[in-house]
Protein backbone atom coordinates (compact mmCIF):
# COMPACT_ATOMS: atom_id res chain seq x y z
CA UNK A 1 0.00 0.00 0.00
CA UNK A 2 1.78 2.80 -0.93
CA UNK A 3 -0.79 5.93 -1.30
CA UNK A 4 -4.25 6.33 0.72
CA UNK A 5 -6.63 6.47 -1.70
CA UNK A 6 -9.67 6.70 1.13
CA UNK A 7 -10.09 8.44 4.67
CA UNK A 8 -12.79 6.54 7.07
CA UNK A 9 -12.49 8.27 10.15
CA UNK A 10 -15.26 6.79 12.63
CA UNK A 11 -18.71 5.02 12.72
CA UNK A 12 -17.23 2.27 10.05
CA UNK A 13 -15.52 -0.70 9.85
CA UNK A 14 -12.23 -1.11 7.70
CA UNK A 15 -10.69 -4.44 7.41
CA UNK A 16 -7.14 -5.16 6.23
CA UNK A 17 -4.90 -8.09 5.38
CA UNK A 18 -1.22 -8.73 5.25
CA UNK A 19 -0.97 -11.73 2.31
CA UNK A 20 2.62 -12.16 2.92
CA UNK A 21 2.27 -12.74 6.80
CA UNK A 22 -1.11 -14.56 6.99
CA UNK A 23 -2.57 -12.42 8.55
CA UNK A 24 -5.70 -10.35 9.11
CA UNK A 25 -7.02 -7.19 10.56
CA UNK A 26 -10.25 -5.14 11.56
CA UNK A 27 -9.93 -1.64 12.78
CA UNK A 28 -12.50 1.08 14.06
CA UNK A 29 -13.59 4.25 15.86
CA UNK A 30 -16.60 4.86 17.12
CA UNK A 31 -17.90 8.51 17.13
CA UNK A 32 -21.57 9.37 17.49
CA UNK A 33 -22.79 6.11 17.32
CA UNK A 34 -21.40 5.33 20.33
CA UNK A 35 -22.81 8.57 21.76
CA UNK A 36 -26.40 7.01 20.56
CA UNK A 37 -26.02 3.81 22.50
CA UNK A 38 -24.23 4.90 25.75
CA UNK A 39 -27.34 7.86 26.01
CA UNK A 40 -30.07 5.50 27.22
CA UNK A 41 -29.11 4.86 30.07
CA UNK A 42 -27.56 7.39 32.63
CA UNK A 43 -24.24 4.94 33.54
CA UNK A 44 -21.83 6.13 35.78
CA UNK A 45 -18.33 6.19 34.63
CA UNK A 46 -16.82 3.21 34.83
CA UNK A 47 -19.62 1.80 33.50
CA UNK A 48 -19.50 3.86 30.58
CA UNK A 49 -15.98 2.62 30.02
CA UNK A 50 -16.70 -0.44 30.30
CA UNK A 51 -19.69 -0.88 27.92
CA UNK A 52 -17.60 1.67 25.35
CA UNK A 53 -14.73 -1.02 25.12
CA UNK A 54 -17.45 -4.26 24.96
CA UNK A 55 -19.01 -2.15 21.92
CA UNK A 56 -15.30 -1.71 20.16
CA UNK A 57 -14.72 -5.49 20.54
CA UNK A 58 -18.15 -6.57 19.28
CA UNK A 59 -17.80 -4.11 16.21
CA UNK A 60 -14.27 -5.84 16.02
CA UNK A 61 -15.43 -9.15 16.33
CA UNK A 62 -18.43 -8.63 14.10
CA UNK A 63 -16.41 -7.49 11.49
CA UNK A 64 -14.86 -10.99 11.11
CA UNK A 65 -18.59 -12.23 9.91
CA UNK A 66 -18.61 -12.94 6.46
CA UNK A 67 -22.66 -13.20 5.58
CA UNK A 68 -24.70 -10.07 6.06
CA UNK A 69 -27.64 -12.24 8.35
CA UNK A 70 -24.57 -13.54 10.79
CA UNK A 71 -24.23 -12.20 14.27
CA UNK A 72 -21.44 -11.88 17.05
CA UNK A 73 -22.36 -11.75 20.81
CA UNK A 74 -20.56 -10.68 23.35
CA UNK A 75 -22.03 -11.07 27.04
CA UNK A 76 -20.52 -11.02 30.20
CA UNK A 77 -22.27 -12.40 33.61
CA UNK A 78 -21.24 -12.37 36.98
CA UNK A 79 -21.63 -12.99 40.74
CA UNK A 80 -20.11 -10.40 43.64
CA UNK A 81 -19.45 -7.53 41.29
CA UNK A 82 -20.95 -3.87 40.76
CA UNK A 83 -21.97 -5.46 36.81
CA UNK A 84 -23.75 -8.61 36.86
CA UNK A 85 -24.84 -8.70 32.66
CA UNK A 86 -23.22 -7.08 30.16
CA UNK A 87 -24.67 -8.16 26.38
CA UNK A 88 -23.62 -6.99 23.21
CA UNK A 89 -24.02 -7.81 19.73
CA UNK A 90 -23.53 -7.53 15.96
CA UNK A 91 -25.43 -7.99 12.77
CA UNK A 92 -24.40 -6.26 9.02
CA UNK A 93 -23.44 -2.60 10.97
CA UNK A 94 -26.29 -2.47 13.72
CA UNK A 95 -24.51 -2.78 16.90
CA UNK A 96 -26.30 -2.47 20.74
CA UNK A 97 -25.09 -3.24 23.77
CA UNK A 98 -26.31 -2.53 27.50
CA UNK A 99 -25.05 -3.45 31.01
CA UNK A 100 -27.18 -3.96 34.34
CA UNK A 101 -26.08 -3.31 37.12
CA UNK A 102 -26.26 -2.35 40.74
CA UNK A 103 -26.71 1.46 41.59
CA UNK A 104 -25.70 1.41 45.03
CA UNK A 105 -22.83 -0.33 44.58
CA UNK A 106 -21.29 2.06 42.15
CA UNK A 107 -21.57 4.73 44.38
CA UNK A 108 -18.39 3.36 45.91
CA UNK A 109 -16.85 2.64 42.32
CA UNK A 110 -14.38 5.34 40.87
CA UNK A 111 -14.01 6.95 37.34
CA UNK A 112 -12.40 3.46 36.57
CA UNK A 113 -12.20 0.01 37.76
CA UNK A 114 -10.85 -3.09 37.39
CA UNK A 115 -12.92 -6.12 36.50
CA UNK A 116 -12.11 -7.75 39.39
CA UNK A 117 -14.29 -4.93 41.12
CA UNK A 118 -16.68 -4.97 37.91
CA UNK A 119 -17.75 -8.25 37.62
CA UNK A 120 -16.35 -10.42 40.51
CA UNK A 121 -16.30 -14.03 39.71
CA UNK A 122 -17.45 -13.90 36.17
CA UNK A 123 -16.97 -15.36 33.14
CA UNK A 124 -17.09 -14.10 29.22
CA UNK A 125 -19.45 -15.61 26.51
CA UNK A 126 -18.40 -15.22 22.70
CA UNK A 127 -21.06 -16.18 20.18
CA UNK A 128 -21.41 -16.64 16.15
CA UNK A 129 -24.06 -17.07 14.84
CA UNK A 130 -23.89 -18.27 10.80
CA UNK A 131 -26.96 -17.63 8.76
CA UNK A 132 -26.51 -19.83 6.02
CA UNK A 133 -26.31 -22.93 8.09
CA UNK A 134 -28.23 -21.78 11.51
CA UNK A 135 -25.05 -23.31 13.00
CA UNK A 136 -24.37 -21.35 16.45
CA UNK A 137 -20.82 -21.51 18.17
CA UNK A 138 -19.91 -20.08 21.55
CA UNK A 139 -16.74 -20.20 23.96
CA UNK A 140 -16.53 -19.36 26.86
CA UNK A 141 -13.86 -17.71 28.96
CA UNK A 142 -12.82 -16.48 32.51
CA UNK A 143 -12.95 -12.60 33.54
CA UNK A 144 -9.89 -12.47 34.17
CA UNK A 145 -6.84 -9.74 33.58
CA UNK A 146 -7.04 -6.12 33.71
CA UNK A 147 -8.93 -5.33 30.85
CA UNK A 148 -11.95 -7.35 28.09
CA UNK A 149 -9.79 -6.89 25.68
CA UNK A 150 -7.15 -9.47 26.96
CA UNK A 151 -10.03 -11.87 28.11
CA UNK A 152 -11.09 -11.96 24.52
CA UNK A 153 -7.69 -11.99 23.23
CA UNK A 154 -7.94 -15.15 25.92
CA UNK A 155 -11.22 -16.60 23.86
CA UNK A 156 -9.56 -16.41 21.02
CA UNK A 157 -6.48 -18.37 21.90
CA UNK A 158 -8.04 -20.91 23.72
CA UNK A 159 -11.09 -21.68 21.97
CA UNK A 160 -10.33 -20.60 18.37
CA UNK A 161 -6.69 -21.59 18.81
CA UNK A 162 -6.10 -18.47 16.79
CA UNK A 163 -3.10 -15.87 17.77
CA UNK A 164 -4.88 -12.47 18.50
CA UNK A 165 -3.65 -9.30 19.42
CA UNK A 166 -5.93 -6.25 20.26
CA UNK A 167 -5.49 -2.66 21.35
CA UNK A 168 -8.02 -0.31 22.59
CA UNK A 169 -8.49 3.17 23.61
CA UNK A 170 -11.58 5.01 25.28
CA UNK A 171 -11.67 8.81 25.95
CA UNK A 172 -14.42 11.22 27.20
CA UNK A 173 -14.27 14.66 26.78
CA UNK A 174 -16.66 18.04 26.28
CA UNK A 175 -17.43 16.47 22.84
CA UNK A 176 -18.50 13.05 24.33
CA UNK A 177 -17.39 9.96 24.94
CA UNK A 178 -15.03 7.80 21.72
CA UNK A 179 -13.74 4.69 21.32
CA UNK A 180 -11.45 2.86 18.87
CA UNK A 181 -9.60 -0.82 18.70
CA UNK A 182 -7.55 -2.78 16.54
CA UNK A 183 -7.62 -6.82 16.10
CA UNK A 184 -5.15 -8.22 14.13
CA UNK A 185 -4.75 -12.29 13.90
CA UNK A 186 -2.36 -14.89 12.45
CA UNK A 187 -3.79 -17.35 9.77
CA UNK A 188 -0.65 -19.55 8.18
CA UNK A 189 -4.06 -21.82 6.63
CA UNK A 190 -5.72 -18.55 5.37
CA UNK A 191 -8.88 -16.81 6.04
CA UNK A 192 -11.35 -18.38 2.88
CA UNK A 193 -12.44 -21.86 2.49
CA UNK A 194 -12.86 -22.51 6.43
CA UNK A 195 -15.57 -21.69 9.28
CA UNK A 196 -13.32 -22.43 12.32
CA UNK A 197 -9.17 -21.90 11.45
CA UNK A 198 -6.86 -23.48 13.14
CA UNK A 199 -3.08 -22.84 13.08
CA UNK A 200 0.55 -24.28 13.42
CA UNK A 201 2.47 -23.91 16.76
CA UNK A 202 5.34 -22.17 14.85
CA UNK A 203 4.39 -18.59 14.05
CA UNK A 204 7.59 -16.85 12.94
CA UNK A 205 5.52 -14.55 10.49
CA UNK A 206 3.23 -13.67 13.89
CA UNK A 207 5.77 -12.05 15.40
CA UNK A 208 6.38 -8.83 13.78
CA UNK A 209 2.78 -8.26 13.18
CA UNK A 210 1.96 -8.79 16.96
CA UNK A 211 4.94 -6.49 18.20
CA UNK A 212 3.88 -3.68 15.59
CA UNK A 213 0.30 -3.80 17.19
CA UNK A 214 1.30 -3.66 20.81
CA UNK A 215 3.13 -0.39 19.59
CA UNK A 216 0.24 1.23 18.36
CA UNK A 217 0.10 3.92 21.11
CA UNK A 218 -3.78 5.13 23.10
CA UNK A 219 -3.19 8.21 21.34
CA UNK A 220 -3.01 7.05 17.94
CA UNK A 221 -5.95 5.43 18.12
CA UNK A 222 -8.04 8.07 20.02
CA UNK A 223 -6.94 10.80 17.20
CA UNK A 224 -10.14 11.67 15.38
CA UNK A 225 -8.14 13.47 12.63
CA UNK A 226 -5.91 10.50 11.81
CA UNK A 227 -7.70 8.19 9.16
CA UNK A 228 -8.05 4.65 9.93
CA UNK A 229 -6.04 3.73 6.43
CA UNK A 230 -3.27 6.00 7.68
CA UNK A 231 -2.93 4.23 10.99
CA UNK A 232 -2.78 1.05 9.41
CA UNK A 233 -0.30 2.18 7.03
CA UNK A 234 1.89 3.54 9.82
CA UNK A 235 1.90 0.57 11.68
CA UNK A 236 2.23 -2.04 8.34
CA UNK A 237 4.16 0.56 5.95
CA UNK A 238 7.03 -1.72 5.54
CA UNK A 239 4.57 -4.71 4.15
CA UNK A 240 5.30 -5.35 0.10
CA UNK A 241 1.01 -5.56 0.27
CA UNK A 242 -1.21 -4.12 2.65
CA UNK A 243 -4.72 -4.93 1.42
CA UNK A 244 -7.51 -3.04 2.51
CA UNK A 245 -10.81 -3.77 3.12
CA UNK A 246 -13.89 -1.18 3.40
CA UNK A 247 -16.30 -2.78 5.96
CA UNK A 248 -20.10 -1.95 7.60
CA UNK A 249 -21.06 1.07 8.33
CA UNK A 250 -22.45 0.98 11.82
CA UNK A 251 -25.18 2.45 13.16
CA UNK A 252 -27.36 1.79 16.97
CA UNK A 253 -29.31 -1.43 15.98
CA UNK A 254 -31.84 -1.86 18.98
CA UNK A 255 -34.43 -3.81 16.86
CA UNK A 256 -37.05 -3.84 19.22
CA UNK A 257 -40.88 -2.87 18.10
CA UNK A 258 -44.44 -3.70 19.42
CA UNK A 259 -44.69 -6.38 16.70
CA UNK A 260 -41.59 -7.87 18.17
CA UNK A 261 -43.05 -8.17 21.73
CA UNK A 262 -46.26 -9.46 20.35
CA UNK A 263 -44.97 -12.23 18.44
CA UNK A 264 -43.19 -13.19 21.80
CA UNK A 265 -46.36 -12.31 24.14
CA UNK A 266 -48.24 -14.27 21.58
CA UNK A 267 -46.75 -18.09 22.84
CA UNK A 268 -47.56 -17.37 26.46
CA UNK A 269 -50.77 -19.15 27.11
CA UNK A 270 -53.72 -16.76 28.04
CA UNK A 271 -53.65 -17.11 31.79
CA UNK A 272 -50.00 -15.88 31.86
CA UNK A 273 -50.59 -13.04 29.40
CA UNK A 274 -53.73 -11.73 32.13
CA UNK A 275 -51.40 -12.17 34.94
CA UNK A 276 -48.43 -9.97 32.98
CA UNK A 277 -51.43 -7.04 31.89
CA UNK A 278 -52.34 -4.05 33.97
CA UNK A 279 -55.54 -2.51 35.16
CA UNK A 280 -55.73 -1.37 31.76
CA UNK A 281 -54.71 -4.46 30.03
CA UNK A 282 -51.54 -3.79 29.28
CA UNK A 283 -48.70 -5.72 29.47
CA UNK A 284 -45.82 -3.06 29.64
CA UNK A 285 -42.34 -3.89 27.87
CA UNK A 286 -39.27 -2.70 28.56
CA UNK A 287 -36.40 -2.74 26.38
CA UNK A 288 -32.82 -3.04 28.18
CA UNK A 289 -30.75 -1.72 25.24
CA UNK A 290 -32.98 1.20 24.47
CA UNK A 291 -34.91 2.08 27.64
CA UNK A 292 -38.31 2.05 25.66
CA UNK A 293 -41.58 0.99 26.57
CA UNK A 294 -43.98 -0.93 24.92
CA UNK A 295 -47.73 -0.74 25.90
CA UNK A 296 -48.93 -4.25 24.57
CA UNK A 297 -52.82 -4.93 24.22
CA UNK A 298 -53.31 -8.24 25.67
Amino acid sequence: MSTIQTQTFSDKLLGFTLPERDCRGRVVRLGPVLEEILGAHDYPPALTHCLAEALVLTALMGGLLKDHGDQLTLQAQSKGGVANLLVCDYRAGQLRGYIQHDPLMTADVGTSASLQTLFGEGHLAITFEIARNGKRYQGIVPLEGDSLAGAVENYFAKSEQVPTRIRTAISSGPDGCMAAGLLVQHLPDGEEGRERLHVRHDLPEWEHVSVMAESLRHEELADTLLSLEELVWRLYHEEREVRILPGDNLTKGCRCTAAYYESVLSRFPKEERRDMANEDGLILVDCAFCSKQFAIQD
